[in-house]
Parts: C-alpha cells; structure tokens; sequence
C-alpha cells in the first residue's frame, strides 16, 4: 500500500513551510496567486488524498514567524539579541508555531533587499527585531505585506505594533541611583542616533541630571560604536575623559558597562573604589566579567510573549493593532556601584 502524501512533503519539495501549503489548499488568505497553483498542482501530481472527518473545533492552527536581525547585533559570540530569539522561538512553540531566523548584512540594508523567507513565502508574520539604518527600516516596513511587529526599536514616523523595555524611565531609574549614592559628576556612555534604545536611554540619564541640577559636560558623554554601522572599535571609542573625571557613568548596555571597566583599569582607575559603573539589560557577553555590574534588567520574556501575542492576533484580525506596548524591567544593584556621599537632591 503506497506511503500517504503529507502536507509536509508537498511543502518540501517547495521549500515552503507546512502552514502554507495547508492555506493554499484550503482556500485561505496570505498565499500568492502564483504559489497556491504550485501548490495545488504538486498536490495533484504527488496523489494528496485530503483525511476526512477532523473535528475542526479541536484543531491547533500553526504558523511560523520569520524573525529579521542586523548581523551587527550577532557577532561571533552570544549576544542580547541571541537570548531574545531564543525567548521567541521557545513562545512560539508553546503556541504550537515555529521561527526561522535571517541575520540581514550591512551591503543588504543598503541594497534594500527584502528578506529571502518573505520573498520564498516560508512565513506567515514577522518579527522585526532591534535596529536597521534609517532607509532600510522604512523600506521593511513600507513593503512586507504580512503581519509583523517591531521588536526592540520604533519607528519614528508612523505606528506601528511595537514591543519594546521602558528604556527612558529604567535610565531615569539607574541614574537616580547614582544620585542617591552620592554621586555629582555622572557620564553617559553610548553613541546618541545610533539606536532608538540609546537614545531612550540616553533621555532617561539627561532628565534625572536636568532634575538633579547637574549640567552634563561634553567629555562625559563617551561612544561606544560607529553610528553608522553599529560596529565598536576597542581602541577607537570608550575614550576616558583626561580630566574632569565623573565619579560615576551610566552605560547603555552591560557589554559597554563591562568595556569600561576594563578601559579604566587599563588608565589606573579602580571600580567601584574610584568610579562607579551601572549598565543596562541585565546581559553580557563575557562569560568571567570582573566585577558584577549594577544594571537594568530587561524581561525578555514578556517582551518575547507579548510580540507572539500581537502577531496571533493580527493573523485572525487584520484590523487588529495595539501601537507601542512597553514593558517594565527591574533594577539589579550590584559590586559596580557604591556609597561616596550623602543622597544629591532633586532642584
């Protein structure tokens, strides 16, 4: 008795995902003209029998999420971005649908060009996750006809169904600290345009300074990468101030928190006993960090379970839309940070 033909095989020899081959079969939207009749007329070639009598009511729908990322975020080691696809990839499956990940190059986001699994039709929504350069984000966003949700960063000239941490207040949160540990002189450490997160970030430090009366000096704001391609260069940015040392900097990242800890180790400086380091994200990549870093925790899992949520539901509704959705992390205190003086107050 021959081998029953699945929707799983008809889908491999198209290299298109199961879900696919099962709308087009069916009927149902987000199927091309010019693939549903692949589709079908494979189906009729390899003798695809439909099974009869499934109760609908109890079935699971399935998709899979393509999920788009600069390849600056990735490197060769583990990175935020890393933890917060696999924090999506394990939602997704516990809604019984899948991801593929496409790591975008720079010479493509200048080049415009549409990611391979939206043009192959592998997915049914997408995920776009962190920061492209200006034109390219526009260009995704102006030209992927399926679902999608911006993951980690905002579009800034329109709304879009965007999940991402409340940068600005948990900046506004670690700076305070700092304050309140006596601390007057206070950097900021991170390159402003570079990404939205940054610049949030950045927002957050400038209004507790502004409502601490403390009037940020130029050399206290230090780059942590070339604005342009994200790339961070060791000895080109975390330039130490040569005078007027702040006893304190806020960094917009743990990875840049940890960089400079190295930075003033390496210029005589000793943290905390000299100068006070907190981060941002709860995450680095080094696996032996010197001292534990007092930081921001981001809940990448409920940012991961939201951005699944919001593209369920505008597969089943495509009315359906919740604009920006913030999400609270937690303040971690630790070894990086300490006590130089009475509390500063606010003006």
């Amino acid at each position: 008795m021959p081998k029953a033909v699945k929707l799983a095989d008809i889908g491999q020899r198209l290299g298109v995902s199961t879900v696919t081959v099962s709308k087009a079969l069916s009927g149902q939207k987000g199927v091309s003209n010019e693939m549903r009749m692949k589709i079908k007329q494979l189906a009729d070639e390899m003798g695809y029998v439909k099974t009869e009598g499934t109760d609908k009511s109890k079935e699971r729908k399935s998709y899979t999420f393509g999920i788009v990322v600069a390849e600056r975020y990735l490197g060769e080691n583990n990175s935020f971005y890393w933890r917060l696809y696999q924090e999506l990839s394990q939602c997704a499956m516990r809604k019984n649908c899948f991801t593929i990940l496409e790591v975008v190059n720079y010479e493509d986001e200048h080049a415009q060009k549409i990611p391979k699994m939206v043009l192959e039709h592998k997915i049914e929504a997408m995920v776009i996750m962190g920061t492209f350069i200006t034109e390219y984000a526009k260009f995704l966003r102006h030209n992927i006809s399926i679902p999608h949700v911006l993951l980690d960063t905002l579009a800034n000239e329109e709304e879009y169904d965007t999940v991402v941490s409340n940068n600005m207040m948990g900046a506004y949160q670690v700076t305070n600290y700092l304050f309140e540990m006596g601390h007057k002189k206070i950097g900021f450490v991170g390159t402003r345009l570079a990404t939205s997160s940054i610049d949030d970030r950045y927002f957050g430090y400038l209004k507790s300074a502004m409502e601490h009366g403390m009037d940020v000096q130029p050399e206290w704001l230090i780059e942590d990468r070339d604005r342009d391609t994200g790339q961070s260069d060791y000895n080109v940015h975390y330039q130490i101030p040569k005078q007027n040392m702040p006893t304190a900097f806020f960094c917009n990242n743990d990875v840049a928190a940890n960089v400079m800890i190295r930075k003033l180790d390496e210029q005589g400086y000793s943290v905390p006993e000299d100068v006070s380091i907190a981060g941002f994200d709860n995450y680095i990549d080094d696996p032996f960090p010197k001292i534990g870093i007092t930081t921001y925790a981001i809940n990448t899992g409920e940012m991961a379970k939201r951005s699944v949520h919001i593209l369920l539901h505008k597969l089943e509704d495509p009315n359906y839309g919740t604009g920006v959705y913030m999400i609270d992390g937690k303040f971690i205190e630790r070894k990086s940070t300490r006590r130089i003086g009475p509390p500063i107050p606010c003006i």
